[in-house]
């Protein structure tokens, strides 16, 4: 069988976890798609798939193939439409990823207005609070709210949001305002747990310091913890103490005088706010469509660009 026809088939295995469903999607019987991945194993010299009676998982060797096999063909169907002219007209599906909240508010109605403008053009998108990583899971654009490591990535970044805690009037009207780290030790709070464990620190910095040798831990009574700032958000409305949160998370809360930001002084830097794709400007016409079209919508956003007038 041809290298990259057995290629595929491993890839859409893998990704359908069984032998059964990636036929049914090639067009194929599942003894041939067997058949196609016993030869791809004595070809490679080793073990790809760990098959059971309900289901198929790669192993590490499996793990590390399925990357490559999956990065050669998009190069192999990007080499293909650049011949063809797909490389200029935008066309074919963009699988993007944004955070949860963050793709909610503001990345979806971008991609909706794109769609409106690019008919030739389908989306998958997928929102999640993790790092989703582009390579390896199969996805063309990120948006990414994050200091960004150096990378093979390509990055553009579009404005930038603050860290800051918020906490509703009834409760800061009971309780006090905090004025300084030190003030946060008789304050309740809304914690954040980092994978289900422990709660994230809420580091803060002097008015005017930045520097990490500058940084104080604020010590609030963590009474609740969980792992969304949607929860966070909604006990710090209904007054059960303090919460951390990024400035676009409840902007309109805050707008509306339901939420008031404490130690504005004391925030930390801003966080970066970036859309980032494979290839840059040798990128698929599609994916750089995409690119310049959400860069330049995302820009205009206030709680983004920073010309959002908090109260």
């Amino acid at each position: 069988m041809d290298r990259f026809e057995a290629m595929r088939i491993f890839v859409a295995v893998a990704d359908a976890r069984g032998f059964a469903p990636a036929a049914r999607q090639l067009g194929l019987s599942a003894p041939a798609v067997s058949r196609a991945i016993v030869a791809l194993e004595e070809h490679v010299g080793a073990q790809l798939l760990r098959r059971t009676t309900r289901s198929v998982a790669l192993t590490e060797a499996g793990e590390r193939f399925h990357a490559d096999c999956k990065r050669i063909l998009a190069d192999v169907a990007r080499a293909e439409a650049g011949a063809g002219g797909a490389h200029t007209a935008p066309q074919g599906e963009i699988a993007l990823t944004a955070p949860q909240m963050f793709g909610r508010l503001h990345v979806a109605p971008v991609v909706l207005d794109f769609l409106d403008a690019h008919p030739q053009i389908s989306v998958r998108t997928f929102f999640a609070d993790h790092i989703v990583h582009l390579f390896e899971e199969g996805f063309d654009v990120a948006v990414r709210i994050a200091h960004l490591p150096d990378s093979g990535l390509t990055a553009v970044r579009v404005g930038h949001v603050r860290r800051v805690i918020v906490g509703s009037p009834a409760y800061l009207d009971a309780r006090g305002v905090p004025r300084k780290a030190a003030d946060l030790a008789q304050h309740d709070a809304i914690g954040f747990a980092i994978n289900g464990g422990t709660t994230a620190p809420w580091a803060l910095y002097p008015p005017g310091r930045k520097g990490k040798a500058d940084r104080e831990i604020g010590e609030p009574r963590m009474r609740l913890a969980g792992n969304t700032s949607s929860m966070s958000i909604a006990a710090a409305l209904a007054g059960h103490g303090l919460a951390r949160a990024l400035s676009y998370q409840v902007a309109a809360d805050v707008k509306a005088g339901r939420l008031r930001i404490v130690l504005a002084d004391h925030e930390p830097p801003p966080v970066p706010v970036q859309v980032v794709s494979t290839d840059g400007r040798r990128a698929a016409a599609k994916v750089r469509a995409f690119v310049d079209f959400a860069v330049e919508r995302l820009r205009r956003e206030p709680v983004i660009n920073g010309s959002f007038e908090w109260p």
